[in-house]
């Protein structure tokens, strides 16, 4: 489904031509409230929206969507009321707060909905675009039949106080949500279908019509390169691993970026077997390798004014008689060697290349994310990214992270944790031997190849990548598209500040 058509109007809402007007509810401790934009709607009815309301029983929870027929008393035929959950302390709601609501309204539009209108654009516009552009999202290419929902416009409504150019601040939010939708599909894409080739054809066919340079090597150039790491977790599949080169310099680039992002088209373990149960999701290893290749296209798109090099390393991991093993010791990209002790810790061994190969760019700051452990799920749950890296960079990008609404949360990385990844045959091993503090130590294996005084950080989207369950506010089942909008929050961070 493509994305609805985005427009910004200083019209009251009442008169708008449209087939539903989404409106904002707000859960109080004496009940719902209408939100702020609501005021002439609110006039249109009798006794007023709030009585409305709670006749038909809302409470304004976040999430929460009711349907009321307006009878003409508005021109739009249907009035979405989506709950914006609990006011600030100030009475003021969060960007976040109408972001997640405009996703959920667009989630629940019927298929005869063309043409939406919304008031929650009067509390915040751009959060408002991002998230109804973000609900919107179906991915329904393998399906027989059509299921696609028919909206194809939102007009959004703007108030006299609310300054600044509407139709560039849409242009921008479109652009981001059409970014992490372009990584949802990656994600969502099967694995026969989404393997190192293709997904490198994926790339070449996202690039078109930027000014992206790009390269791809492939088995023989890795070997020639002695990129061992890549080589020996692809070697068990028929389907040859990649590494993608992605290059991009804006105009008047004072800066330099490194992007690294892992991915393995499908994770079986390799000989170290996963357990049937939830394999199936191994589809979603490559979330980070999306993210990044969405971000460079976003990048190129809005022009930022820095030098970008995207680092993507492309593998499938399986079993068979050309897998590598556990027992065996790899060189890496760079010289250092690693003993495999479980071939599925497999992202970190593919990383090492890349992040080695990313910093000989000498890029200021190196961004690198990956769905990388379990342990970050155990740890934080599958909505907190868990983030590491050199202190003040990392503290950074997770602040940003926060402010997108996507979520992390800087973790340490533990000096007592080094020595328990040492090895007797190599330069160190891939694994601990324990499970304690399982995601801090694949951090610390990854720092070992990132270049010394580089500022760099390590992103692990192992949960927030992917949702198993059911969708909630704009963020549907299956790939969510984190951590685009972090990486891009970054990004304009450091072309702002440095």
């Amino acid at each position: 489904m493509s994305s609805p058509t985005l427009a910004v109007t200083d019209s009251d809402p009442v008169g708008l031509t449209a087939d539903a007007l989404i409106i904002g509810t707000v859960q109080g401790t004496d009940g719902v409230t209408p939100a702020p934009g609501s005021d002439s709607i609110d006039a249109a009815f009798p006794g007023g929206l709030a009585a409305l309301l709670t006749v038909v029983g809302a409470t304004g929870r976040a999430d929460e969507v009711v349907k009321i027929p307006t009878q003409g008393r508005i021109t739009a035929p249907l009035l979405i009321a989506v709950g914006l959950g609990k006011a600030e302390q100030d009475g003021g709601l969060t960007a976040e707060q109408v972001r997640r609501a405009s996703g959920a309204a667009a989630r629940a539009l019927g298929d005869d909905v063309a043409q939406v209108a919304s008031t929650l654009s009067t509390i915040d516009l751009a959060a408002a675009a991002q998230g109804t552009a973000l609900g919107a999202y179906r991915f329904d290419q393998y399906k027989s039949s059509d299921e696609g929902r028919a909206l194809n416009s939102v007009t959004f409504v703007r108030t006299s106080e609310q300054t600044g150019d509407g139709t560039a601040t849409l242009t921008a939010a479109a652009a981001i949500a059409k970014a992490v939708n372009s990584a949802r599909d990656l994600v969502n894409t099967p694995p026969n279908d989404l393997f190192p080739e293709s997904f490198a054809q994926r790339t070449a066919d996202l690039l078109r019509g930027t000014d992206v340079d790009f390269e791809v090597l492939d088995e023989k150039d890795l070997a020639k390169d002695g990129y061992g790491g890549i080589l020996g977790v692809g070697a068990g599949s028929s389907r040859p691993p990649r590494l993608l080169r992605l290059r991009y310099k804006g105009p008047k680039a004072a800066k330099k970026v490194a992007l690294v992002g892992k991915g393995v088209t499908f994770d079986s373990g390799g000989i170290s077997l996963k357990p049937a149960a939830d394999m199936h999701h191994m589809t979603s290893d490559m979330a980070g390798a999306a993210a990044v290749v969405a971000v460079v296209v976003l990048a190129a798109e809005l022009g930022y004014p820095l030098e970008i090099t995207a680092t993507v390393p492309l593998v499938e991991n399986l079993p068979s008689g050309t897998a590598y093993r556990p027992g065996d010791v790899l060189t890496m990209f760079g010289g250092k060697t690693v003993e495999v002790l479980n071939t599925d810790a497999e992202g970190r061994l593919i990383l090492a290349d890349a992040i080695t190969r990313a910093a000989e760019d000498e890029p200021d700051y190196l961004i690198e994310t990956s769905t990388l452990t379990g342990a970050q799920v155990v740890a934080l749950g599958k909505r907190t990214a868990g983030i590491m890296g050199s202190d003040a960079f990392r503290d950074r990008v997770a602040t940003l992270a926060r402010a997108t609404g996507e979520g992390g949360w800087a973790m340490p990385l533990p000096e007592e944790l080094r020595g328990d990844l040492d090895s007797k045959l190599a330069d160190l091993a891939n694994i601990t031997g324990h499970r304690w503090g399982g995601m801090l130590a694949a951090g610390i294996f990854l720092r070992e190849f990132v270049a010394e005084g580089l500022e760099w950080v390590h992103i692990d989207i192992a949960g927030p990548s992917y949702n198993d369950k059911g969708a909630w506010g704009y963020t549907p089942k299956g790939g969510t598209g984190v951590p685009v909008r972090t990486i891009a929050a970054v990004l304009a961070d450091i072309a702002e500040q440095g």
